[in-house]
């Protein structure tokens, strides 16, 4: 893997927020029961009690969490992934990502799946901060960076993986965010943040 350095946060208070969240009461967990182990995620049913004193049962899907990086090219162009996916049945814009593998740092997830899925090394890295990706049943965290000064290399897509790699204006691609052409929840976040906290022609 190239040289690179790590940036100050785009998103500057991200730090701040992910503090303060667990200031408030959190619930009580009574009993887990693991349900179901796959070969990625794992499914268990929790008795918890919440902060405002109910009790319940709470089907919760464990995983290991991903990364994915918005990253953009010297013409201001965005790599946006048209990938097949079953769960969804049709073809979905996505930014580069992955899942985290065993004692993986987050940064080197999405270096390494940006070089597997898109085929360039970038040597800029900015974090745009975490998100969740759907907090009501699944405990995913996926953390997004902004990734810039890229090089190529080769791509290595797995036999499960059906990926057209696409270099999008990224005008194009907000575009695209707000008309409703992209559906994925990170590469959305990924984009309407970098949008929002970086000058893109610099």
């Amino acid at each position: 893997m190239s040289e690179y350095y790590l940036v100050r946060p785009v998103v500057k208070d991200y730090y701040l927020v992910m503090q303060n969240r667990n200031e408030s009461v959190a619930a009580k967990t009574e009993q887990i029961e693991r349900k179901f182990t796959g070969r990625v995620i794992a499914v268990d049913v929790e008795t918890v009690i919440l902060p405002n004193g109910h009790r319940t049962d709470l089907e919760l899907i464990q995983h290991p969490g991903g990364a994915a990086a918005v990253v953009l090219d010297e013409q201001n162009r965005v790599c946006l992934l048209r990938q097949y996916r079953h769960a969804a049945g049709d073809w979905l814009w996505e930014l580069p990502a992955g899942k985290i593998e065993q004692n993986e740092a987050p940064l080197l997830t999405a270096q390494r799946e940006l070089a597997e899925e898109a085929g360039v090394h970038a040597r800029q890295w900015q974090e745009l901060g975490p998100i969740f990706s759907s907090p009501g049943v699944f405990r995913e965290v996926i953390h997004l960076y902004l990734a810039r000064d890229i090089t190529p290399t080769q791509v290595m897509h797995e036999a499960a993986e059906v990926i057209e790699i696409g270099w999008i204006n990224f005008e194009q691609a907000i575009k695209w965010a707000i008309s409703g052409e992209i559906t994925d929840a990170k590469t959305l976040i990924g984009l309407f943040r970098v949008a929002s906290a970086v000058d893109v022609d610099q």
